[in-house]
């Protein structure tokens, strides 16, 4: 089969991996042989993904809220007793927090950065060593477009959490490299998934251009190639790699003024 990847027999793990870029970045692994490890709060949802996947390759689901501080250590505790060695992470789980930073109450903000920030590192931080000392591992932590561009108002941390993961990704790639393990941040801008349905923006962001939108299996596949074969970052599509490199060479005034004037077709500052 093109594009299977060999050289190991481990499981990827997702978290995530309930629908948008999370299922298609499984259904991309799936596709070159690789077997999954399923993990997002909704089972019900995990195991309908899971049966379409399970002509292709072994799936385990195990339900997880990661937003939980206690979370990681679980996941990390159900994969050791079901004997399950990870190749590779798949760092995907995350959400939007809309409106202005006082707009939520501190409890929202916590539970968001646990699942942006937290779950990130803590499991990084747990599976990287078998990977390191079995020579071969990959991480792919899915960032935004958003960690890349100038702040704008509304879903203050949004950009902020991308952007700590970004840094801490290419950090972190270049520490393991030499030890067998690959990171990439995947840094998607606009992307045709339940993400604006869920933080209630659909409407306000279909009035962006079509050009800005790629699908989610397209950004899936980019992203796993960019993983195996060593990049530190994948900015996908055109549009958004020329909207990155507007951001960093343009003047930061012109470039702020710029996406200041578009921002609530995206973010709900509010």
């Amino acid at each position: 089969m093109q594009g299977t990847v060999r050289g190991d027999t481990g499981h990827a793990l997702v978290t995530g991996a309930s629908s948008g870029i999370g299922a298609a970045i499984a259904r991309e692994y799936a596709r070159r042989g690789v077997p999954l490890v399923l993990s997002a709060r909704r089972i019900e949802r995990l195991e309908a993904l899971a049966s379409g996947l399970r002509g292709q390759v072994p799936v385990e689901c195990i339900a997880a809220d990661l937003a939980d501080p206690g979370a990681p250590a679980r996941l990390q505790a159900e994969l050791d007793a079901r004997g399950i060695a990870v190749s590779r992470l798949v760092n995907n789980a995350g959400y939007g927090v809309p409106g202005r930073f006082l707009s939520s109450d501190w409890a929202a903000h916590r539970d968001f950065m646990q699942v942006m920030v937290g779950a990130v590192l803590e499991l990084t931080h747990r599976l990287l060593p078998a990977m390191e000392a079995a020579g071969h591992g990959r991480i792919l932590n899915v960032a935004s477009l958003a960690g890349l561009v100038p702040a704008s108002a509304g879903h203050t941390l949004y950009g902020a959490s991308k952007a700590f993961v970004i840094r801490f990704s290419e950090s972190l790639a270049r520490e393991s490299a030499s030890r067998g393990v690959h990171v990439t941040a995947l840094c998607p801008g606009m992307t045709w998934t339940e993400f604006h349905d869920v933080n209630g923006m659909r409407e306000r962001v279909s009035r962006l251009p079509r050009w800005l939108w790629m699908d989610a299996a397209t950004v899936a596949r980019l992203g796993v190639d960019a993983v195996e074969r060593g990049d530190a970052r994948c900015v996908p599509g055109a549009a958004n790699r020329l909207l990155a490199g507007l951001a960093k060479y343009l003047p930061e005034r012109l470039a702020r003024a710029v996406l200041d004037s578009r921002s609530r077709d995206f973010r709900d500052a509010d």
